[in-house]
């Protein structure tokens, strides 16, 4: 990749990693505050990927500012007595590359540039010169404060008010000295200043760039450890399901070979066959998904059957006594729906009904529908969100890029019966919706 290409998308990178602030679309909208804004996103792009146009247009900048002072013989800026007159004519040009060329160099060498050129502004004080392109000690000092060591900074301010201190009482005597100090140890604090101030915004927005790569990075980890953990508990509640089935089938062939012996009939064998298959495969299941069930605890109760459809009108009345207004409708024939799609249809609801009442409170109004059809099965569970007199929720309902635990774990037993969810914001009322339909006849997705 050429260097031009890596720079734009190192460019495309930093604008995407934090989107715009809000709080900048005024500014953006405002004709003169836009063009700035916009002038200096171009300037600091151009920055990052040509910087030694800067750098030539910085050395440029000082050359135009040097050149008419050098061809005119130049005026005193404080009223002092310029010495030129006594010099040889090229020494004001030697003098004033001495102070330009090494502004070059300025970004790889800062703390050496600007003690370079400190050492040639004190030369000119020395001869009784006053040039204009000793502004180049002010854009080495900016320089140095935005780019070098803070350590050398020190340093170099304190070199800079010594040399000014020295120029203006000693080596080029004022008649306005104490305007001569104010003047330039004005623009040595306000070039010190400028650069500290860009230095510190830089680490600030570097900062704030790995702050959101970080929480980007943990959502992302938050993400999947819980649709790992979803996805743990609901191959637990897989395995009692299938291992209860297994156990019936057992049960009812050994009952079947013992009355088929009983009664001398060729069929024992097979039944007997048919237990022993079916106590292997109980084992292999245990064996396979028995370490995704927790170790049981000493004192630990029983475990419960796993819920199902009948166990809604139980769920909803706890809920109701939690002080959520529930209502509870249901169609079509639930009974014949098989116990690992009654249990998703369960945790659905009660997933849904669990952030009805974590972000809308007990006063909300919940309105659950149930239907099956020869095809699907369809949970919708709506709020009306909180009641107008209570305060504002502060805490939103996940979205879709930072979704709740229980969020995920209904998207994830809908995906084990290819459903399909839709969850957020209702169009027509306030309030959320939980809305999911289920295959009834699918095998759960592997």
């Amino acid at each position: 990749m050429s260097p031009h290409h890596a720079a734009t998308a190192a460019d495309r990178a930093r604008e995407t990693a934090i989107p715009p602030s809000p709080g900048l679309e005024a500014a953006w909208s405002h004709p003169l505050l836009g063009r700035v804004l916009r002038a200096q996103r171009h300037l600091q792009r151009t920055n990052r990927r040509h910087p030694w146009l800067l750098d030539l247009a910085a050395i440029l900048l000082v050359v135009c500012i040097s050149v008419p002072d050098l061809v005119t013989g130049g005026t005193a800026p404080f009223d002092e007595n310029d010495a030129r007159d006594q010099l040889p004519a090229a020494v004001p040009y030697v003098m004033a590359a001495a102070l330009i060329l090494p502004l070059w160099w300025r970004r790889r060498a800062p703390a050496t540039v600007f003690f370079v050129i400190a050492l040639a502004s004190l030369v000119q004080g020395l001869m009784g010169l006053w040039l204009p392109s000793g502004i180049s000690a002010l854009i080495a000092l900016y320089t140095l404060a935005l780019h070098g060591s803070l350590r050398l900074l020190g340093w170099a301010v304190a070199t800079a008010v010594a040399e000014v201190v020295l120029v203006v009482c000693v080596l080029v005597p004022v008649e306005r000295w104490v305007l001569g100090l104010f003047f330039l140890l004005g623009t040595v604090t306000a070039a010190t200043a400028v650069g500290l101030t860009l230095r510190t915004r830089h680490l600030y927005l570097t900062a704030l760039e790995d702050q959101a790569m970080r929480l980007e990075v943990e959502r992302d980890q938050r993400v999947r450890l819980t649709a790992a953990a979803e996805r743990s508990r609901v191959a637990r509640e897989m395995h009692d399901i299938v291992g209860h089935n297994l156990s019936v089938m057992v049960t009812l062939a050994d009952g079947a070979a013992t009355l088929a012996a009983n009664n001398n009939e060729g069929s024992a064998e097979a039944l007997r066959m048919l237990g022993d298959t079916g106590r292997q495969a109980m084992n292999e299941l245990r064996r396979v998904l028995g370490v995704l069930r927790e170790e049981p605890q000493q004192g630990d109760k029983p475990l419960s059957p796993q819920p199902g459809v009948a166990d809604l009108d139980a769920l909803l009345a706890r809920v109701r006594a939690a002080g959520l207004a529930v209502t509870y409708r249901t169609a079509g024939d639930l009974g014949t729906l098989g116990s690992g799609v009654q249990l998703t249809v369960y945790r659905i609801v009660q997933e849904a009904l669990t952030n009805t009442l974590k972000h809308a409170g007990a006063g909300s109004t919940a309105e659950v529908t149930v239907t099956a059809d020869a095809a699907a099965v369809r949970i919708r569970v709506t709020d009306t969100g909180p009641p107008p007199d209570t305060l504002r929720r502060t805490v939103p309902v996940a979205q879709a890029d930072d979704p709740g635990h229980g969020l995920v774990g209904i998207r994830q037993r809908a995906a084990l019966y290819s459903g399909t969810v839709t969850i957020g914001p209702r169009d027509d009322r306030p309030g959320w919706i939980v809305d999911v339909e289920l295959d009834a006849h699918s095998a759960p997705a592997q």
